[in-house]
């Protein structure tokens, strides 16, 4: 998005600001698709930013939703039922049955755990329903199941007429930068599969996998992992992998992060005991990068309007909030620094909207906005209040 793009939707909307640029995130996927080639489908993680699901569902493959809000944002939003995978750490027995009520065997559903597989189960077992279940096998945390239960859960599988085991979730944490841990997680799920399809006879045809790929959030950092050779190379292990089903590589990070921005209009600017510090009428209960913390890492900055003809300092950029850890980034170099001035915050697309202390100080939550060349301008949403969320109802 060019400076003047960016200007003219300052003026429109004013500040706090999340623009996320549709065409920057339809570039970003293509890559990503283009890089993975056939050895991949593509599944995009809505959690990582609810806004663009419906442009995402267009583009990818699959929607992983793991919640019910997720869930009611896609069926708001007329996503076809066979694109959502039904997934979440917590599924509420009325939770499954509500979304089973509606959709039945259209979608996928995850099973996290022997509970989950009960609610089901009992559903498809009442109503004579087939489902698509994806298994999910954890990676040594609190997530999915270990082998001994998933063995137990696909014998059980076995013994219902109505379900179908489709496919293996396998998802570990985000950001890794090199490829040496992803390739040794693809080595370990290629040996389970054929361990279990040896000692249980279930040959699971469809992996949906989660790689983690760290995005360079950054100045002067890269990622392994988000480069175009990265991407190759992933497309290599899976593409050389043993077991010879289907695999979907699941992300939300990696195509959402580059087409966000996040701007915040300087209110005051100071110096206290030598080091200046620039006041913002944001914060970081509504900017957040991964692996920042209190300012010691420079992120991707510009500012509005753009002014080259004075000299660079050095300024401590902080937030709204009565907080001394609300430190967007410490000591950066910027030029021609004032109060009514508006600072750019690049690589906001993914998580920052919905991660930060929103609740906090009251304050009210940004309008959201998104641009392409062939639709424009939308306001996505208006600046919200929170305060009445945190008073009583009865006042």
């Amino acid at each position: 998005m060019n400076k003047e793009q960016m200007e003219y939707g300052l003026s429109r909307y004013g500040t706090p600001l999340y623009i996320f640029d549709m065409d920057i995130l339809a570039e970003q996927t293509a890559r990503i698709r283009e890089k993975l080639g056939r050895s991949a489908g593509l599944c995009y993680a809505m959690k990582a930013n609810p806004f663009l699901t419906g442009r995402m569902a267009e583009i990818t493959d699959r929607i992983e939703v793991c919640s019910m809000g997720e869930f009611r944002i896609c069926r708001a939003l007329g996503i076809p039922p066979e694109k959502l995978l039904i997934s979440g750490v917590v599924k509420k027995k009325e939770d499954i049955h509500e979304i089973l009520g509606l959709y039945k065997g259209r979608c996928a559903y995850t099973v996290e755990s022997v509970r989950q597989f009960h609610y089901l189960a009992e559903w498809s077992d009442a109503r004579s329903e087939e489902l698509r279940l994806y298994l999910r096998l954890s990676g040594g945390d609190q997530f999915g199941m270990d082998e001994d239960t998933f063995y137990n859960i696909v014998g059980l599988v076995n013994m219902s007429p109505y379900l179908r085991i489709e496919g293996l979730h396998y998802f570990t944490g985000t950001q890794k930068r090199t490829l040496e841990q992803i390739e040794k997680e693809i080595g370990r799920v290629d040996d389970f599969l054929l361990r279990l399809k040896e000692k249980t006879g279930c040959d699971i045809r469809h992996l949906e996998y989660g790689p983690g790929i760290a995005v360079p959030y950054f100045k002067g950092r890269t990622t392994e992992s988000f480069s175009d050779s990265g991407l190759e190379r992933l497309a290599d292990v899976l593409a050389g992998m043993r077991w010879d089903g289907e695999v979907t590589v699941e992300m939300g990070r990696a195509f959402a992060a580059v087409c966000g921005y996040y701007l915040t209009e300087i209110c005051d600017v100071k110096t206290n005991k030598g080091r200046n510090y620039c006041i913002v009428d944001g914060g970081n209960h509504q900017l957040n990068y991964d692996g920042q913390i209190r300012g010691m890492y420079e992120p991707h900055i510009s500012m509005l309007p753009e002014c080259r003809h004075t000299r660079s300092e050095k300024w401590t950029v902080c937030g709204s909030l009565c907080s001394v850890n609300d430190i967007l980034c410490r000591d950066v170099s910027l030029t021609g620094v004032r109060s009514g001035r508006t600072l750019v915050f690049e690589r906001a697309g993914a998580y920052s909207a919905m991660e930060g202390m929103a609740l906090f100080l009251s304050h009210a939550l940004p309008k959201v906005a998104s641009y392409s060349k062939a639709d424009g301008w939308e306001l996505l949403r208006t600046e919200k209040e929170t305060y009445p969320m945190n008073m009583t109802e009865n006042v």
